[in-house]
């Protein structure tokens, strides 16, 4: 299975549309969207190209393969614009034989999270910085910010499978990868 992750889009259609045309010359089998899709939120500046509307649409065209969680910048109003699931806080599903728990970061986080089987993936966004590493037998994985990277990271996403994750500047080279072993 071949997953595109991307998180903290922030209402970004310049990032958006870069990281489209990624999934657009793969054949993705799932979209994980993890929070903070439309609102840039009173803390950030406006993003580049600002302009939720559009990034919606282009997110719908993908919308039977999108998982999304919801980040703190995803108010129910904004929400209604997306065709894919938005509102949960957490999800989780199976990649392989690892239990992936999804989440935007800013409830569930690598510092306080439900308990997981060794093994299993901690995906998350909510930080802006990318983030591959594995600790106490969990894979905590972040793909960073696409459209407001922070701590002088890059413009990010992520490709997960059921070997690897690795994260990826906007224009698809590889900047940090961790591959699972256990």
């Amino acid at each position: 299975m071949k997953i595109f992750v991307i998180s903290d889009i922030h209402g970004s259609y310049t990032a958006a549309e870069k990281a489209w045309q990624i999934i657009e010359k793969n054949s993705f089998d799932r979209i994980l969207v993890l929070g903070d899709v439309l609102y840039h939120g009173p803390r950030n500046p406006l993003p580049e190209g600002y302009d939720p509307m559009k990034v919606a649409e282009l997110l719908n065209r993908k919308k039977d393969i999108i998982l999304g969680v919801r980040g703190n910048c995803d108010a129910e109003i904004d929400r209604v614009l997306c065709e894919f699931p938005l509102s949960a806080d957490y999800e989780t599903f199976t990649l392989g034989n690892r239990e992936v728990f999804m989440t935007h970061g800013h409830i569930h986080s690598p510092q306080m999270h439900m308990p997981l089987k060794k093994g299993s993936i901690f995906l998350y966004g909510h930080f802006h910085v990318p983030a591959a590493r594995y600790a106490n037998g969990i894979y905590y994985l972040n793909p960073g910010s696409c459209s407001l990277p922070k701590e002088g990271s890059a413009k990010s996403f992520a490709f997960l499978d059921e070997d690897s994750f690795t994260i990826c500047d906007l224009d698809g080279n590889p900047l940090n990868s961790i591959r699972f072993i256990d």
